[in-house]
């Protein structure tokens, strides 16, 4: 069993030299696991900096460590999809548990409650966020690591935002009031776009403030901020503070209550640009779920600019990815949901072929490698004003925005299937059938 060190660090280094060798060596799934059994006799520290630095070699956005009735399971989450990586013995697991609670400034002697922590890697001069959460379960503690890599954070035009799409984007970021909200549910993707919002209106003339929970990423140039509700400073009070030091854009991480979903209204009213985030299916839920909240139609209407909905998926792997003919159900299904569009991605024949995932070595046998966005969003136009202010059902207000031109996430996604970018499988799954 390796033994545990004693010094708390908050930080865990790993070399340059290191890394370039996990780089060359971590290819797949099975390479990281080759590399995390050849280090099971070296110090629970060097084991760690292994699991954390071939997580960052593979783009892993979060390693699962779950223990079972004999065994602890390891799992890494890659584009979204977890995927086993190995098992490991108890012993080797307590040294690991020990470890990243010290690192995190977890308690130790705390088994019976979760714990969430933080500590930051040291690699290549960039310091990467690690966010942890270790939870009771039945044969022991639950750990949660989740990579926040600054890498992550892309520009505007590498979202996947379809052309049309991504220059009213642009045009409305640079507008100097109402508010900007993204929607979907954890994971899809919400805060990466709001990144990149905020680096693209990144300048030295623009006061730019963020509230989050927590912070995920930090952006040099910004004021972030982050709530800590045991003290009495959530999104509602923060964002009251924030009002009074003048800034220009306001970041809301999220809107949870009727309190911050006012305030924030209200400051997209008197001259701030605000962008927030919302749990809902699709961007026509947007209005109801800030009503379900308690706010009234008459302040809502005329505040928002923007809303949109946004998915993940997973792009096809290049090298082993197979152009085919759709099925004659699917043909249909494309044919069916493209044909209305004023907007023709290509055109759709009896010859259209496209992809299909297959899966190599490469992309871990998956047929995927890599994420990206598919959107969908309406403007608040004066019409559009109108119509919120009789309070329209959620049924009523999609069937009114795609009237008015607007591309559905599952017809993003559609033309992204006829560009080569992903599968109608992927669509289906993210999308719906």
């Amino acid at each position: 069993m390796p033994e545990v060190s004693k010094k708390i660090t908050g930080e865990v280094m790993i070399s340059t030299a290191k890394f370039s060798q996990l780089k060359k060596e971590v290819k797949n799934i099975a390479d990281f696991k080759e590399k995390i059994v050849t280090s099971f006799k070296k110090e629970v520290t060097e084991i760690l900096e292994i699991i954390l630095g071939g997580a960052i070699a593979l783009e892993v956005s979060d390693i699962h460590i779950e223990p079972l009735e004999e065994k602890v399971k390891i799992r890494s989450r890659v584009d979204g999809i977890l995927q086993d990586v190995l098992f490991i013995e108890k012993g080797t697991y307590e040294a690991l548990l020990s470890r990243i609670k010290l690192t995190s400034g977890l308690k130790l002697n705390i088994t019976d409650r979760p714990q969430d922590g933080r500590f930051s890697i040291a690699l290549e001069e960039t310091a990467i966020e690690v966010r942890s959460s270790v939870l009771p379960a039945e044969y022991g503690e639950s750990i949660v690591l989740r990579i926040l890599n600054p890498k992550n954070l892309i520009d505007m035009e590498s979202l996947g935002i379809r052309e049309g799409l991504l220059q009213i984007f642009k045009k409305e970021i640079k507008k100097p009031n109402g508010m900007i909200i993204v929607t979907g549910p954890t994971g899809s993707g919400k805060t990466t776009t709001l990144y990149a919002f905020l680096k693209k209106l990144q300048k030295p003339e623009i006061k730019i403030i963020t509230i989050e929970d927590p912070i995920e990423y930090h952006l040099e140039g910004i004021s972030q901020t982050q709530t800590t509700p045991e003290r009495g400073y959530g999104f509602a009070s923060g964002l009251k503070s924030i009002m009074r030091q003048d800034p220009d854009v306001v970041l809301v991480g999220e809107i949870r209550d009727l309190e911050t979903a006012s305030i924030a209204l209200q400051a997209a009213l008197t001259g701030h640009l605000v962008f927030t985030t919302l749990h809902t299916n699709d961007a026509a839920g947007t209005i109801a779920r800030i009503q379900a909240l308690g706010e009234k139609p008459v302040n809502i209407a005329p505040a928002i600019n923007l809303a949109i909905a946004q998915r993940l998926v997973r792009k096809v792997c290049k090298k082993c990815a197979k152009f085919e003919k759709p099925s004659v159900e699917e043909f249909k299904e494309i044919k069916k949901e493209l044909g209305s569009l004023k907007i023709k991605p290509h055109k759709v024949t009896t010859a259209t072929k496209i992809l299909r995932a297959v899966g190599c070595r490469d992309c871990n046998s998956t047929g995927y490698r890599g994420r990206v966005g598919i959107f969908e969003g309406f403007l608040v136009d004066d019409e559009m004003e109108k119509f919120i202010l009789t309070s329209p059902s959620i049924a009523a207000l999609k069937e009114k925005i795609i009237k008015k031109g607007m591309i559905t996430m599952k017809q993003d996604g559609l033309i992204k299937v006829l560009n080569g970018v992903t599968t109608m499988e992927e669509v289906k799954r993210v999308a719906g059938g």
